[in-house]
This record gives C-alpha cells, structure tokens and sequence, in this order.
C-alpha cells in the first residue's frame, strides 16, 4: 500500500517528530501499540472519529516497509 505516503507525515513541531497520520496528532506508534494491545479497528475508530480505516492500513503498511530496511533488530529472551 502505498497510499501510506500520502496518509503518514512526520514534523518535527508534531509529538517530536513521530510518524502521525495527516491532519492528526495521531501516531503510528499509538495505533500499532492499541491493536497490539488487543484494541480492534473498530474500537479505535470509535474512539478517534477524525481517524479512518485507511489510516489505520497505512499505519500498518508503514511499519511493514520501515522493518524492511537492513536493520537486526535483537530479540531478548528471558529465562523464568
């Protein structure tokens, strides 16, 4: 989905320069840290009237493309 591009901005003078969807204060990473919590799309929808079901895809599809890049990204493991 490349859509993404035009619903994702970052600005500096914005949460700190997070990726936000366009027009909000709404960050890629609260939307991925609500669904991850068990939030489904509908919930969050319900809960942030200016966010869509598109901006939600391109919040996904922006976090999919930035896991690409050449980065190993360590996973701990602990022992109980």
């Amino acid at each position: 989905m490349d859509k993404y591009r035009e619903l994702i901005v970052s600005n500096p003078k914005i949460m700190m320069g997070k990726p936000t969807i366009v027009g909000t204060r709404i960050t890629v990473e609260f939307i991925l840290e609500s669904l991850a919590a068990g939030e489904t799309p509908e919930e969050l929808l319900e809960e942030h009237p200016r966010l869509k079901q598109e901006d939600i895809q391109a919040a996904l599809a922006f976090a999919a493309q930035a896991l690409k890049a050449d980065v190993i990204y360590p996973i701990v493991e602990t022992v109980s």
